[in-house]
């Protein structure tokens, strides 16, 4: 029996031609893509290829339409360089993207060719185009997502949620109604910005006009605050006479405040004899401005002025002769 199928192995590594030096990724698999009968060769660069291997798949929207045909090393010795053999009548733009998959959870390994996400497809895909690392990229591996949920678990924070939680009940222990109150307060605070954000809006937009202004005036700004220093150096040099004058002030003040504290019953006495005075005054009316017309016209009144030529009156003139 043995010996059966070690002849039998023998006739089908003959028939494959594996005797003659030929790679096993050379040997088609049944079941794989349709190349048609002009397939193109892609090259896509990959930071990490993780377990790809030549054979795997290369599929556009979930379909197959070629395969990994090699997987190198880049010369820069930091990624990998993967060979595609794809068919030729698939619509890729020029500037498609390639993503490494997996078909299930513990499934093999896959290239997804695409049109880019975020810019507008362009050209289409030719005969030895590469693709750069720029527009590639690789699918979190399930070990990745595990790994992080263990790290989640065991030393990130969800560990510390029964203190924060203890903390809290001991905060918060008897003041329920503050801690409602507080939100209620907040949320009004809260609304009261959202209703006022126009507002709000404009007067960051005046500030950000101001500040261009400023910035657009910054020379000038300059210019002002180097021409301040001189006057700055002489306040500086004189800061203890004006400390001592600053002093004397309050020492004046003081003096005034007392004098007045001292004479206001006096002032109040004055201001009361004065009364009578103002009160007649008052009552006089117009006849005291009326008698009043005649001091600088007197003893004629203003209505004579009109009926006598000149401009002096009641003067008095003595001429002498120089005869001897």
């Amino acid at each position: 029996m043995k010996t059966r199928l070690a002849a039998v192995l023998v006739l089908v590594l003959a028939a494959t031609g594996c005797g003659d030096g030929v790679d096993v990724y050379d040997i088609p698999l049944p079941g794989g893509a349709a190349l048609g009968d002009h397939p193109i060769h892609v090259t896509a660069s990959f930071s990490n290829v993780l377990d790809l291997v030549p054979q795997s798949g290369v599929k556009v929207n979930d379909v197959p339409v070629g395969q990994v045909r090699t997987v190198e090393l880049a010369p820069d010795g930091r990624s990998a360089v993967v060979g595609l053999l794809i068919d030729g009548n698939v619509n890729l733009p020029a500037n498609a993207v390639a993503r490494l998959r997996q078909a299930s959870i513990l499934g093999e390994k896959f290239v997804e060719l695409a049109p880019p996400d975020e810019a507008t497809p362009s050209g289409r895909l030719a005969d030895g185009a590469v693709i750069p690392l720029a527009r590639s990229s690789l699918t979190p591996e399930i070990e990745e997502v595990f790994g992080a949920l263990s790290l989640l678990l065991n030393g990130g924070g969800v560990a510390q949620v029964q203190n924060i939680t203890r903390e809290l009940n001991d905060a918060l222990g008897g003041k329920e109604s503050a801690a409602r109150s507080l939100l209620s307060n907040l949320d009004t605070f809260v609304r009261g910005l959202d209703e006022h954000k126009a507002e709000i809006t404009r007067a960051i937009e005046s500030v950000n006009r101001l500040a261009a202004t400023l910035n657009a005036n910054t020379e000038q700004i300059k210019a002002t605050l180097n021409g301040l220093t001189p006057g700055i150096e002489v306040l500086n040099q004189q800061r203890q006479a004006l400390v001592g004058m600053l002093k004397s002030l309050d020492g004046l003040t003081s003096v005034a405040v007392d004098t007045v504290n001292r004479s206001k019953d006096d002032l109040v006495a004055d201001l009361k004899a004065l009364e009578p005075m103002l009160r007649r005054l008052a009552d006089s009316g117009d006849k005291l401005p009326k008698a009043m017309e005649m001091i600088f016209t007197f003893p004629f009144p203003d209505a004579a002025l009109d009926a006598l030529r000149g401009d002096y009156l009641n003067t008095f003139l003595t001429f002498k002769s120089g005869g001897r």
